[in-house]
């Protein structure tokens, strides 16, 4: 409980931090399934390429005129981005910030906010997926 008047009378312990395991946090990340159905849906094959990136930013925007839906299909986005990133770029694989926000760390220490790009991307559809990629393999 945590009132401020009275203090933290009952102050929780954290819980401990476990190492992750790379491939099992790989896996979790790349699942999308929002985005996944809607690429279905648009007969666009996700298959952790730069040519399924491509093929995203060709796809009607439809999600836009669903208010609820928009954030989690640009939290998949980004998801998909980093999950093509982490299985294409040499050194790339992600990282769990504290506040557990999933960011892509290239081997020169850069980290990249891909969801943050994917609420971008689904809102406005700038910049484009495939030229984040680009952008960011360069890097």
């Amino acid at each position: 409980m945590n009132i401020p008047f009275l203090g933290n009378r009952h102050r929780r312990s954290a819980a401990p931090v476990l190492p992750l395991d790379p491939e099992g946090l790989a896996e979790l990340l790349s699942e999308c399934d929002l985005l996944r159905s809607q690429a279905l849906r648009e007969e666009v094959r996700l298959d952790d390429s730069v040519a399924s990136l491509e093929a995203l930013d060709q796809v009607l925007p439809r999600w836009r005129d669903d208010p609820e839906a928009l954030p989690w299909l640009g939290n998949d986005a980004g998801l998909y981005l980093g999950t093509v990133l982490v299985r294409t770029v040499p050194g790339a694989h992600w990282v769990i910030r504290p506040g557990g926000q999933p960011v892509v760390r290239l081997a020169s220490g850069r980290e990249f906010d891909v969801v943050a790009d994917g609420q971008e991307w689904a809102a406005s559809g700038v910049p484009e997926l495939s030229q984040l990629y680009a952008e960011v393999a360069e890097a």
